[in-house]
């Protein structure tokens, strides 16, 4: 008999198995589908090409999909997602993210912080206000995709000598009241904690109904990844290693950010189930001539259609069909002419593809005309902020699709609706991203604690 499970061995699960050992002697185990994180080695992590696995070592195991990143931490309450609307006080979730950063400082996060020059975030602002973009000063750390895997690991240890013991390379297969299944195996406990991680929405929201938790639809980014010269983007970065801006669209007055900067870093491609998409990474001591990053355009459904990952999954299951199962790669001047790029007026541009298992086309093909109407628009805006953004050489890489979970309705305690069942991170609609779904780690295990004292 347990006294609490943890589902799901990334940020929010760690964290709060951190949490439990740290102020309690209450029993944890975690359980993880995936593998160690020195072990969980991809073919696209050399080669940019990745293989279809069982599970996809990218996506899951010790450290979560974030394990595999490229480690940016974003120091501030409101990114991927708002925890003051968790803690009912900004306050309250600017400790909460000063706890977070503690704990990865402690185990060898550089010290290095990016976004703290004043004077040139002040500059940054100016200019982006000045192209009708608004761009969201954030406190940033970078450890870089190969330095992670150390950080990871020594919090495991340190987990394991404070008792807490984990279950790897085991899927949860259905949580019960005050039981999980794992191999045909029943394993009894106190308290679940459910922090399956974007890879495991799917099966959490099918566990969700079977338990009668309540579930909403959440919004989904759909867009392309774009790579560019890292002397083009470099006077950006060198104020944000991570650049967030926000634009409206002139045609359509839509939503779209920038996402995930990898700067002088490579495009990877990724998969889910039978399509393929696109991501990046940036190492701290290798470096690639180009700087990547998303552009995404936000979507929500409303009635009578809220499904929005059915829709994304429609959008990706096309755009690996038309690149006959790799990503397209296209440049900003063919797809503004309407016409498909080739290998042939790739290769005579002035950036060259950091990702060469992909299939030159026409995006405009796999995207709705009005994203992509969305995605031109955003590019003549970021070109007056980082001038040589929308050239023709730029590369888009597609699709790049962003599926957040359904969220998951809770209390102040992070339980559910069924007793003794609670749920943190991404893969429960909480989260969106490493910092914020550790955060929501902790309180969940907070809330764990205070229902096991009787409060």
């Amino acid at each position: 008999m347990q006294d609490v499970v943890i589902i799901g061995a990334g940020p929010a699960g760690l964290f709060a198995a951190h949490e439990l050992a740290t102020k309690s002697k209450l029993s944890v185990l975690v359980i993880d589908m995936g593998r160690e994180i020195d072990k969980r080695t991809c073919p696209a992590a050399e080669t940019g090409k990745c293989i279809k696995c069982q599970p996809c070592h990218i996506m899951c195991g010790v450290g979560g999909a974030g394990g595999m990143s490229s480690g940016t931490l974003n120091l501030r309450h409101d990114i991927g997602g708002d925890l003051s609307q968790l803690t009912g006080s900004v306050s309250k979730a600017h400790g909460l993210v000063k706890n977070v950063d503690a704990i990865f400082l402690e185990h060898g996060a550089p010290k290095e912080v990016y976004g703290s020059e004043a004077e040139a975030t002040e500059e940054l602002t100016r200019r982006a206000a000045a192209a009708g973009v608004r761009f969201i000063p954030i406190l940033q750390r970078h450890i870089g995709s190969e330095y992670l895997p150390d950080i990871i690991n020594s919090f495991k240890r340190k987990l394991e000598k404070q008792g807490v013991k984990f279950i790897l390379n085991s899927k949860v297969e259905r949580i019960g009241k005050g039981e999980i299944i794992v191999k045909g195996k029943r394993i009894r406990t106190k308290y679940v904690l459910a922090a399956p991680g974007r890879v495991g929405a799917d099966w959490f929201a099918e566990q969700a109904r079977d338990l009668g938790v309540k579930l909403t639809h959440g919004p989904i980014d759909v867009g392309v990844r774009v790579e560019v010269p890292a002397v083009v983007y470099e006077p950006v970065v060198r104020v944000n290693r991570d650049p967030k801006f926000h634009i409206r669209t002139k045609t359509f007055d839509d939503f779209v950010r920038t996402f995930c900067s990898n700067a002088a870093g490579f495009v990877m491609e990724e998969r889910y189930d039978d399509c393929v998409g696109v991501n990046g990474q940036s190492l701290r001591a290798k470096k690639s001539q180009n700087t990547n990053f998303a552009l995404l355009v936000h979507i929500e459904l409303t009635q009578p259609v809220t499904d929005t990952t059915a829709y994304g999954r429609s959008i990706a299951y096309l755009a690996t069909t038309i690149g006959g199962g790799r990503p397209l790669l296209q440049r900003v001047g063919d797809l503004r002419a309407g016409r498909r790029s080739t290998w042939q007026r790739i290769d005579r541009g002035h950036v060259m593809p950091t990702l060469r298992g992909v299939t030159p086309g026409d995006i405009s093909m796999a995207l709705p005309g009005r994203i992509v109407t969305d995605l031109l628009e955003a590019l003549e805006r970021l070109d007056k902020v980082a001038p040589g953004v929308a050239s023709d050489s730029t590369l888009l890489y597609a699709p790049e699709v962003k599926y957040y979970a359904m969220k998951t309705e809770v209390d102040e305690k992070m339980e559910t609706g069924v007793p003794n069942l609670f749920v943190a991170g991404d893969g429960a609609g909480l989260s969106r991203g490493i910092v914020t779904a550790a955060a929501t780690g902790l309180l969940a295990a907070r809330g764990i604690l205070q229902k096991a004292s009787g409060k």
